[in-house]
C-alpha cells in the first residue's frame, strides 16, 4: 500500500476523531458510537486485502473511507438538515456491498444479478430492523438512541436508494471494477 492509500485512511480517521470529539462535546451519543463504528470501518479495505489477496485501487479505498466519513458526520446535523444526506449514504454504501457481492459472483462464474439484489435488500432490510430496535429499545429505557427511525415512509426510501446503489453497480461493475470481476 502506498503512502498516499495510507493517507486517506488516516485522514478518514482524523475526521471521524473530530466528529468523536464533537459528538462527546454535544453529549451525542449517536455521533460518538457512529464515530467509533465508522473509524473501525477504514480498515475494511486494508483487511480484504491481507484477508483475501484483493489488491484494491486507490479510489476504492477512498470510496469506502468516504462512506465512513459521510455517514458519521451525518450524525452531526446532515441526517436532519439535508434532505438528500440520508439518500447518499444508503446509495453509498449499498453499493460498496454491491460491489462485494458482484466481485465474488463474477469471480465464481457465476450471474451476479440475483446475488446483488438480494444480498442489498437482505441486509437493507436486516439494517432496517436493527435501527428500529436500537431506536425503540432506547425509547422504552429512556436513553438517547444512537440510531434514529422516522418512520415506514423513511425505511421505504431507505431500501429504495439501497437498490439504486445495486443497480449502479450492476449496469457499471464491469467497467469499474474490473479485473477484480473478472473470472480467475
Amino acid at each position: 500500500m502506498s503512502a498516499s492509500e495510507q493517507g486517506v485512511g488516516r485522514e478518514a480517521r482524523y475526521t471521524l476523531l473530530t466528529v468523536f470529539l464533537v459528538g462527546l462535546r454535544r453529549r451525542d451519543p449517536g455521533a460518538v458510537v457512529n464515530a467509533v463504528v465508522a473509524a473501525i470501518g477504514t480498515y475494511l479495505p486494508m483487511f480484504v486485502t491481507r484477508a483475501y489477496g484483493v489488491e484494491l485501487r486507490p479510489w476504492q479505498r477512498a470510496y469506502v473511507n468516504t462512506a465512513m466519513v459521510t455517514h458519521a458526520v451525518g450524525m452531526l446535523g446532515p441526517y436532519d438538515d439535508v434532505w438528500w444526506w440520508d439518500h447518499l449514504t444508503h446509495v453509498h454504501s449499498s453499493s460498496i456491498l454491491a460491489g462485494i457481492v458482484y466481485v465474488a459472483s463474477r469471480r465464481k462464474g457465476r450471474n451476479p444479478v440475483p446475488r446483488v439484489v438480494a444480498a442489498v435488500v437482505s441486509l437493507g432490510l436486516a439494517w432496517e430492523f436493527v435501527e428500529y430496535a436500537i431506536h425503540a429499545t432506547a425509547k422504552r429505557l429512556e436513553l438517547e438512541p444512537i440510531l434514529v427511525t422516522y418512520g415506514p415512509k423513511d425505511t421505504f426510501l431507505d431500501i429504495v436508494f439501497d437498490l439504486i446503489g445495486a443497480l449502479l453497480v450492476l449496469a457499471f461493475g464491469d467497467r469499474v471494477l474490473g479485473e477484480h470481476a473478472a473470472n480467475e
